[in-house]
């Protein structure tokens, strides 16, 4: 059977609606008889992709693929980062919730410390007025730490008790020195001991699971390599290009690359065909959204139904989410960063959250004016070929049309 690619790419500043969108490509991947893996190709433990079934089965993906209640397991690539704690705890929840999670992490994966969260936690909380709308979890201070400094602690360092404290050490060194110099907050007033051992249970528990092949440390060709067993890979982006750290806008962007680039890389070191026949899935929600500071071009209060559901709240780090009508103009310049890799793949469409609008019309800034279109006229007005085009009315695959 031949391989297929498919990559999924919001087109926003995230929470478009991925999570439904790989779902939905694994489940047709299944009815199609073929074995699907999902590869979260960027970002980290910070993204919250909501997966809902038609029997009313509810969750919220951050460290495991969007596919995992279709039993479809997942490849955490080295562009990620990886959170020992936050890993375990939605391992238990899944578990519990009937499911049957694996994970493969690559061995190269930069491991997120309690010490990265409490970096990025105290140096935005400095900010003040000034914050770049972080979500405290720790994502851009693990990237940094493993760019600019040596103290650079790996997923398969977890194994290894005397390497994982040793470094753990130096990060602790690293962190105490920045934070009293960048911030002001009092670093000793915490009890780091106690956090190191919660740190060292995790990662005896990580250990474990490793040996029984529930979460396992791998390395990259023998997942993604020729032989590998999988015949459809769902590449599964986190955040949107407008938070791209090339393309966004500055600061207020991830320190990740939210385009295709990173997946194509991927294919392109290990089976470069599948690279050369990729299909981009677009999403976007029928209405812009924002969690976190940082512009929100026509931001406005919208009048929306059916949005018990969303997973978006208040918090400490990033505020209230934030909501606004589609801006054209936007749209098309994610489309037209994205295009900058490859750009003769076949490109779809995916409009969510359809069903949240009262009238069933997009909100739409175009031509400087406000404007009300229906969802079908919107590939009209989008500097692009779509060889599908489809919209989403629920909170789960099943409702795509």
């Amino acid at each position: 059977m031949t391989k297929q690619a498919h990559i999924v790419i919001g087109l926003g500043f995230g929470d478009e609606g991925k999570g439904l969108a790989t779902d939905w490509l694994c489940g047709q991947a299944l009815a199609q008889g073929q074995t699907p893996l999902v590869v979260r190709f960027n970002g980290g433990h910070q993204a919250g992709h909501t997966v809902a079934t038609a029997n009313g089965q509810r969750h919220v993906f951050s460290n495991f693929g969007a596919g995992t209640l279709r039993g479809v397991p997942t490849y955490w690539s080295a562009y990620c980062t990886f959170s020992p704690g936050s890993v375990l705890k939605e391992y238990a929840a899944l578990r519990e919730a009937g499911a049957a999670p694996r994970l493969l992490v690559d061995a190269l994966c930069p491991v997120t410390t309690h010490y990265d969260v409490l970096y990025n936690r105290a140096l935005e909380t400095a900010r003040g007025a000034a914050r770049h709308g972080s979500c405290g979890l720790g994502f851009g201070a693990t990237i940094e730490r493993h760019e600019q400094t040596p103290l650079r602690l790996y997923a398969h360092d977890l194994r290894f008790p005397a390497v994982y404290s040793h470094k753990l050490g130096q990060i602790r060194a690293h962190y105490r020195a920045r934070i009293q110099a960048e911030t002001g907050f009092d670093f000793d007033q915490l009890d780091h001991e106690a956090e190191d051992r919660r740190f060292a249970e995790y990662a005896g528990e990580l250990s474990q699971l490793h040996g029984e092949g529930s979460i396992q440390f791998v390395a990259e060709a023998v997942v993604l390599g020729p032989a590998a067993p999988w015949q459809t890979y769902v590449f599964e982006g986190a955040q949107g290009i407008l938070l791209d750290m090339d393309f966004g806008l500055f600061p207020h962007v991830t320190r990740s690359r939210t385009t295709r680039a990173n997946a194509l890389a991927l294919l392109r070191r290990n089976q470069p065909a599948l690279a050369a026949t990729a299909e981009i899935h677009y999403v976007t929600r029928a209405y812009h959204t924002r969690h976190g500071a940082g512009p929100l071009p026509h931001e406005a209060p919208l009048a929306l139904v059916n949005t018990a559901g969303e997973t978006n709240q208040l918090n400490d780090y990033q505020g209230h989410f934030r909501a606004g009508p589609l801006s054209i103009e936007l749209l098309n310049y994610a489309l037209t960063c994205d295009a900058t890799f490859s750009p003769g793949l076949s490109k779809h469409l995916l409009v969510t959250c359809i069903d949240q609008l009262p009238d069933g019309l997009l909100p739409c800034w175009h031509d400087e004016q406000l404007q009300k279109v229906a969802p079908t006229t919107l590939p009209e007005l989008l500097e692009a070929d779509f060889a599908s085009c489809r919209f989403s009315s629920s909170s789960h695959g099943s409702g795509l049309g």
